[in-house]
């Protein structure tokens, strides 16, 4: 009987585990279509969101630092997004995301000066720093932050690499 009892309570905690490690269709949608948008394997790679108490660091970084050309696509395609987000263009993560993606909206019509992004390479990758001028700005960019990182699952994390 008690053997019966372990091998039921074995398949229990797997079938939870798998439950809790199976992206969602959530996750599944936005990895197909990140797959389109961004020029690079999204699972060769972490994305970390951090706040900060002024705005956050996006950053995205090979998890083989020494794939050359991850790393050559990673950052050109960053410091090509962080451009397209000081002109207000935040096309390519409403793509990903959806139109009504959290933060976002609001980050595409902020005015000069409210913002400041400034792209910067980090080992094994790269890196966007956001700084909002104001209480209003830093909020959307922690719900950008908060969206990204509920919606790509295992590929993302708020802690920095190291």
């Amino acid at each position: 009987m008690r053997d019966r009892i372990a091998i039921l309570a074995s398949f229990i905690c797997l079938f939870t585990l798998a439950a809790v490690a199976a992206p969602t269709a959530r996750q599944q949608d936005v990895a197909q279509k990140g797959a389109m948008v961004m020029p690079f394997n999204v699972k060769n790679s972490t994305h970390v969101f951090q706040k900060k108490p002024d705005g956050g660091i996006q950053q995205v970084v090979a998890k083989d630092p020494n794939d050359k050309d991850l790393v050559a696509a990673i950052r050109q395609h960053l410091e090509m997004e962080a451009e397209r987000f000081g002109k207000g263009d935040y096309s390519d993560p409403m793509k990903i995301h959806g139109m009504e993606m959290p933060g976002v909206k609001y980050l595409s019509q902020v005015k000069p000066g409210q913002i400041a992004i400034t792209y910067r390479n980090v080992p094994g990758g790269a890196a966007v720093d956001y700084v909002g001028r104001d209480a209003a700005t830093v909020d959307a960019i922690h719900k950008w932050f908060d969206a990204q990182l509920s919606d790509h699952g295992d590929d993302a994390t708020d802690m920095p690499p190291g």
